[in-house]
């Protein structure tokens, strides 16, 4: 279909885009790059589309009426398709609304001469008949003679050389041609099924922004409840204007935490199955569970903006443990384990990698446990000691969640605006407004050697001990007058508000040539009082952290686990292959040869948790019990029944939903040998022990030797 045809039948109301489909999310960027690519006559992808005669809810204000018959829909392809409707037409599609357009990349320019694109600059475009917005030349209000005109104009009447007017209308007409360009189609037939239609679309989703798999579920949601997107995106614009702001991932998670209890396998919301538990957690989110966990935290933990925390993900474990109290409010001691907990996630950083994997852990915690929050902080001090060492604010600039902590630590204590004596927790409008200003001025450091030339110098001007937290107000007032004289001004102003900002009372320190004593005495004193102030918050008991599997699987292969992806299943040639066997009583003989250890069946190389349905497939069955028989006559038949009587404990836990097996075995009191078959068929004893991550053959001559200093011979 031709780009044309394109924009003209979503003008015609014959080319639609469904409401389980995310907002427009190209960047400029990403604009520049299609428009430059079709320019040159390059591929730029295709349209997948799919015509049914039973649409699900589509964007926009269209309704469907069953008397239009089979319409179009576009699955994939809409974020180009999108913009160049935009910026062929000048217009926002009929199929969004102006507030799904996160990012306008209309008023793009060329320099018709040079092909550059560029969005407008006033300087270098406003006197340049060069410079032409790109819609203009698509609806033909600018044209080839417009431009030459203007640039004889220029020259005093002047005609331009041929060669160059040439170039000129070359490049209009490769632009205009854009129009004519064929987008590649591909449609699903009208007899599939919505949840097939979005599969298909989850699946072709490989180009462009992808999808996440958040936004994935959301669209399988919006699937089998329409109304689901404009709900969720509803409820964030109203948190939203209380300095709340999220993205609609955050709301799936915290769906699939309500309901499943994990962070990970976001595809189990997929299935129509879930609709009416999900509106049910949804109307208890909206109604309630949602505006009184933030007014807690706003209250309590002090958290004005979403942008004082490094990640909104810590508020998930909060909000699904106040649901899961079903209407029954928090006690203040709930809140204030739930509050420190909070603290530590952000400056301990619990959720910048491994997010799902953490959530998986932490969601389990908070939906087994009374006590969650106290075993969740234990948790967090398994990876990283609590306390705030003063070395952690070298170099740290206000992107590090110190910084929050910092904010979170001064409103506390009502401390105020060092400018203007103003509280810094009031709100009072947008020139109140919180902001951070060097109390050491930039301008000055960088003139005495604190300059972007100088790294490890630049980073102390920057560092957040350097900082002091203004309103905007405040911070317009401050001039880049010398340290000492600023803060003398502020002492005598405000004499409590140094102290309540951590600022050392020390006149010496505020001496220009005393800048990185005072960082230093600055950072000990801001340890000392943010320990003090987390320690206080309220007592915490020393939950056990025993050995976690979850960990233990994250941790990867070592020389006390290994992982198989199955016992005898072959993967590759979805058979029963017994050489995996072989293998499996190969490493249950190496790790009983040396220390002992752990085999896990049911995950992969990759660390992909995918149980045990293929094994249980090639059992009559297809139970554990059939399972776990099969392998120990396995181990009865290749070590005795001593052997995997007394050396080998099998279980059976669910991760992620789905069973694995364990097998942990002892460090053995007798060498066991492993009888193994080679390709000629010829069968011979062989001696392994365990090198690194891997079950390795042991040479003959160095058997005897292994033996004699491992084993006590009986």
């Amino acid at each position: 279909m031709k780009i044309s045809q394109i924009i003209d039948k979503i003008d015609e109301k014959q080319l639609f885009v469904p409401a389980f489909q995310r907002e427009y999310v190209w960047k400029r960027q990403n604009a520049k790059e299609l428009i430059s690519s079709l320019i040159k006559d390059y591929p730029t992808g295709t349209m997948l589309t799919w015509e049914t005669n039973y649409p699900p809810e589509l964007k926009g204000d269209h309704k469907y009426d069953e008397r239009q018959g089979a319409v179009k829909l576009i699955l994939d392809g809409q974020q180009r398709i999108t913009t160049l409707y935009m910026l062929m037409t000048g217009n926002i599609p009929p199929y969004y609304k102006d507030h799904e357009i996160l990012v306008d990349i209309r008023n793009l320019y060329v320099n018709v001469e040079t092909l550059v694109l560029e969005y407008y600059k006033i300087k270098i475009m406003e006197n340049d008949p060069l410079w032409v917005n790109l819609t203009d030349i698509f609806q033909a209000k600018v044209r080839y003679r417009d431009v030459v005109h203007s640039l004889e104009n220029k020259m005093a009447g002047e005609r331009i050389a041929r060669d160059r007017a040439d170039k000129i209308d070359d490049n209009f007409r490769a632009i205009e041609k854009i129009k004519d360009r064929d987008f590649q189609e591909q449609i699903i037939p009208p007899k599939a099924l919505l949840k097939e239609a979005i599969d298909i679309f989850y699946i072709v989703n490989a180009s462009g922004v992808n999808l996440t798999d958040a936004e994935l579920a959301l669209a399988q949601i919006s699937g089998y409840w329409p109304e689901a997107r404009e709900l969720f995106k509803t409820k964030l614009v109203e948190l939203a204007k209380h300095g709340y702001v999220f993205k609609l991932d955050f709301i799936v998670y915290l769906l699939l935490g309500i309901l499943y209890n994990m962070g990970s396998k976001l595809d189990k919301l997929h299935d129509e199955s879930n609709k009416e538990k999900i509106q049910e957690a949804w109307k208890r989110l909206d109604e309630d569970v949602l505006d009184y966990v933030f007014n807690v935290m706003k209250s309590q933990a002090f958290i004005d903006h979403t942008k004082e925390v490094n990640s909104v993900y810590a508020f998930l474990p909060i909000i699904v443990y106040a649901y899961n109290k079903k209407g029954v409010r928090l006690t203040q001691v709930e809140i204030k384990k739930a509050v420190k907990w909070f603290y530590y996630s952000q400056i301990r950083q619990r959720y910048i990698s491994q997010l799902q994997a953490k959530l998986d852990k932490d969601l389990g915690i908070v939906a087994n446990h009374d006590n969650p929050f106290d075993k969740l902080l234990n948790l967090i001090s398994t990876d990283r000691p609590l306390e705030i060492k003063p070395d952690e604010f070298e170099g740290v600039g206000v992107s590090h969640a110190l910084w929050g902590l910092m904010k979170f630590y001064f409103k506390s204590k009502d401390a105020i605006c060092l400018s203007t004596g103003i509280n810094i927790r009031k709100n009072m409008g947008k020139k109140y407004d919180l902001e951070w200003d060097h109390i050491f001025p930039y301008s000055i450091l960088r003139d005495n050697g604190y300059s972007r030339n100088n790294r490890q110098k630049y980073s102390l001007a920057q560092e957040i001990t350097n900082r002091a937290i203004l309103t905007q107000t405040g911070n317009r007032t401050k001039t880049n007058i010398m340290a000492e004289d600023y803060l003398a001004e502020v002492d005598v102003k405000f004499p409590s508000s140094l102290k309540l900002q951590c600022v050392p009372e020390d006149k010496e320190l505020w001496k220009l040539e005393n800048f990185e004593m005072f960082l230093d005495t600055r950072r000990k004193l801001l340890a000392k009082e943010l320990n003090t102030f987390l320690d206080n918050i309220t007592e915490t008991s020393d939950e056990n952290i025993g050995i976690d599997l979850m960990d233990l699987i994250l941790e990867g292969e070592n020389s006390q686990v290994e992982f198989k992806t199955t016992m005898r299943y072959d993967m590759r040639q979805n058979i029963v292959n017994k050489k995996l066997e072989e293998v499996i009583m190969k490493t249950l003989a190496a790790f009983a040869n040396g220390q002992g250890g752990t085999l896990i069946m049911g995950v992969t190389d990759d660390l992909e948790i995918i149980g045990l349905e293929h094994d249980y497939g090639t059992l009559k069955n297809g139970t554990k019990d059939e399972f776990e028989l099969h392998l120990r006559n396995l181990v009865n038949n290749a070590y005795g029944i001593e052997f995997a009587t007394n050396n080998l404990n099998i279980t059976f836990p669910i991760v992620n939903d789905v069973e694995i097996c364990i097998v942990e075995i002892k460090q053995g009191i007798r060498p066991v040998y492993t009888e193994v078959t080679d390709k000629g068929g010829q069968k011979s004893k062989k001696f392994y022990v365990r090198s690194g991550n891997s079950s390795q053959e042991m040479g003959i001559t160095e058997v005897a030797t292994y033996i004699n200093q491992r084993f006590e011979l009986v």
